[in-house]
């Protein structure tokens, strides 16, 4: 099968999308970006790769292939797990004096997370835009607070072997095999008999069959990084407007809010680009901002929304600026506010900023579809929502649910469209044609 590769290496996020000669999508892969960031864009590239040859086996297995999709990705992580589990041994060994006390309480941490793999790592986790990180972060932290307790060691210190450990097992480029996971799939989903017998053959066709990546294309904040040729880079702004046309054909406005800028762009019929604005270079508004209001609450990025939803009063944010939010925020809970209403203010504070885009860029037109890794927090949502209303009158508000693909999306539908990568020069040197 001819696929083309599209990649979009943002500053939180990489993710990866392949779509066929027809312009349909067959594979997704996304994970946090990390401080490496060539070894996120390759475990986006290879999840993409899976997810396509997973989607081939479950296509020819009926209804036994749902229980085995969930079972598929719990595998994938149990193995990621054991490269946790690995690290951290070596990591606490490596302390001098402490290192055999606080081993053995690392240990029974993670294999009560093995234990807790099928709930941990399910397609509910996964729903709520957890990564591998952020799941095993929160169950660590809890877990670690029980066991240093019982087994009298020093909690931070425990802590401190999981924070480096961590880095160390999220940047390996673990090899899971398709096979043998699928196989672990099929063995925790419950098969027997002629279903086991079906599903393994299954496994083993979609393993074995041929994916050949013809063309690829990047973008995102770091697609300066990709080891792309440069005829197979295209700007954010081009690939967002493409892909969310792709994805809802009547899009005529594009709002993209990212880790690092936010975008107001107007298309045409066709997916092209007529206008844009974006905003300078401060990440003030952007979902960098978001991380480090969350830092400064001690909340989860993800909670913001859901926090921010309760609010009955919303506080007046008078400025989105990173630099000084922490002392804004803190005067504001010093007077009384509730933490929900300077949330809730907070991100209308957002909007606000990029309304000012919208309108600069032409305006919101029918329909706008609003991407990026913001567009998932329900109270920025409401915010565009209300703002759009006021402002513009009745609009139709698109948040497609794999709008964090958007621009990997439009990447690989420019590839599809675009130079076959055995017509570029350079293209033996691209990892991203090495299917």
């Amino acid at each position: 099968m001819k696929l083309y590769l599209g990649v979009d290496l943002g500053s939180t996020t990489s993710k990866a999308v392949l779509v066929d000669g027809d312009e349909h999508v067959v594979g997704r892969g996304i994970t946090n970006t990390r401080s490496n960031y060539d070894v996120a864009v390759e475990i986006a590239r290879r999840d993409a790769m899976t997810d396509a040859r997973l989607a081939l086996a479950l296509r020819l297995l009926g209804p036994d292939g749902a229980a085995i999709a969930e079972a598929f990705w719990v595998s994938a992580d149990l193995a990621r797990l054991d490269a946790l589990r690995q690290s951290c041994r070596a990591t606490a060994a490596a302390i001098p004096g402490e290192g055999p006390r606080l081993a053995p309480a690392v240990d029974v941490i993670l294999a009560r997370m093995v234990d807790e793999a099928s709930q941990l790592f399910n397609a509910t986790a996964r729903s709520r835009g957890s990564f591998f990180r952020d799941i095993v972060g929160a169950r660590f932290h809890a877990l670690a607070e029980e066991q240093s307790a019982r087994a009298g060691v020093d909690f931070e210190r425990v802590l401190g072997v999981y924070d480096r450990a961590i880095l160390d097992a999220e940047n390996q480029l673990i090899d899971l095999p398709f096979d043998d996971v699928f196989a672990a799939a099929v063995a925790h989903a419950g098969l027997t008999g002629d279903r086991r017998a079906a599903a393994l053959a299954a496994g083993r066709d979609a393993g074995a069959a041929t994916f050949d990546v013809v063309g690829f294309v990047g973008t995102g904040y770091g697609r300066a990084r990709l080891p792309f040729p440069r005829e197979c880079i295209r700007s954010e702004i081009l690939c967002h407007g493409l892909g969310a046309h792709a994805m809802l054909p009547a899009t005529r406005t594009v709002l993209d809010i990212g880790g690092q800028d936010t975008k107001a762009i107007q298309v045409d019929g066709h997916g092209l680009v007529t206008s844009f604005q974006m905003n300078d270079r401060c990440a003030a508004g952007c979902g960098r901002y978001l991380g480090y209001i969350a830092d400064e609450l001690q909340l989860g990025l993800h909670e913001l929304g859901p926090l921010a939803l309760t609010s009955k009063r919303p506080s007046r944010i008078t400025s989105t600026c990173t630099v000084f939010a922490g002392t804004e925020i803190r005067d504001l809970l010093a007077v009384g506010e509730k933490r929900e209403d300077v949330l809730s203010g907070l991100h209308r504070a957002i909007i606000t900023r990029a309304m000012s885009l919208l309108a600069r860029s032409g305006g919101v037109t029918d329909q706008l579809t609003f991407t990026g890794g913001v567009a998932r927090n329900q109270a920025a949502v409401n915010a565009l929502d209300d703002m759009v209303r006021t402002h513009y009158g009745p609009r139709t508000i698109n948040v497609h649910a794999d709008s964090i693909y958007t621009g990997a999306l439009g990447a690989a539908l420019f590839a599809r469209r675009g130079v076959p990568a055995e017509d570029l020069p350079d293209a033996k040197e691209c990892a991203g044609c090495n299917a």
